[in-house]
């Protein structure tokens, strides 16, 4: 970790490519990339795979209210590249005593009841696998919301200790995104095409109105500075 800190500023100079082969060289086999199935984690798995063939981790966070597209694409994506993509799922007691107790819809009536439901569907899980790992790589971007805006390519402790988050396309542009996806016919969440600039939970997850921020659609009861499920905010330990 000493050493990485020292490296921070050529890092952030790095194109995504250059990144990963170095993340990659640094951290494998203790290294997966965390996908939702949102356009920027299709590039960054079609990028990887150009880098290491099939040979590397996927992980996604299985809510259990993910829209059928998401599944869709999810499936394209392990036959086209041959990759396992392994699913986390959340604790079933915990959800089944949350449904019981508040019913289906509680994220709805509450910032705070929000983030339980987050908490148990996504940052519970990817706790778990990042016990396993020592870096994992996300499709984040600044141009996606105001609480991104600060975001570097390199994380070091967050949102864990000890464990290194890499964020490749962060100075990325929507327009850089859709160029590689179309250039290199890379799968992507047929959601996009019905205006549906960020994907969540199903019920969670709206498309976006023309004018409207790239993450308005995700819990869009919300002020735009509370909108993180807490998987990229820093845990207590």
């Amino acid at each position: 970790m000493k050493n990485i800190q020292k490296e921070l500023p050529q890092l952030e100079l790095k194109s995504a490519p250059e990144l990963l082969q170095w993340a990659f060289l640094n951290f494998s086999p203790k290294i997966a990339l965390a996908s939702s199935f949102q356009c920027e984690e299709s590039v960054l798995i079609d990028m990887i795979y150009k880098i290491r063939g099939s040979d590397f981790r996927i992980f996604t966070l299985d809510t259990g209210r993910l829209n059928e597209e998401t599944y869709e694409v999810m499936e394209r994506t392990r036959e086209k590249y041959k990759v396992t993509i392994e699913s986390q799922f959340p604790e079933k007691e915990s959800i089944e005593k949350l449904e019981r107790e508040k019913g289906f819809y509680s994220f709805r009536q509450s910032i705070e009841n929000r983030k339980e439901c987050c908490y148990m569907r996504k940052v519970v899980p990817l706790n778990r696998i990042l016990t396993t790992l020592n870096a994992w790589i996300t499709g984040l971007r600044r141009e996606q919301s105001a609480t991104r805006v600060s975001t570097s390519k390199i994380e070091l402790n967050e949102p864990r200790e000890g464990i290194v988050k890499l964020n490749p396309l962060i100075d990325w542009t929507t327009k850089e995104v859709w160029d590689y996806i179309q250039k290199n016919k890379v799968p992507y969440n047929k959601l996009h095409d019905l205006g549906y600039a960020s994907i969540g939970c199903a019920p969670c997850t709206r498309a976006t109105k023309p004018g409207e921020d790239l993450r308005a659609g995700r819990w869009w009861w919300e002020q735009p500075d509370h909108k993180e499920c807490g998987i990229h905010l820093p845990q207590k330990s």
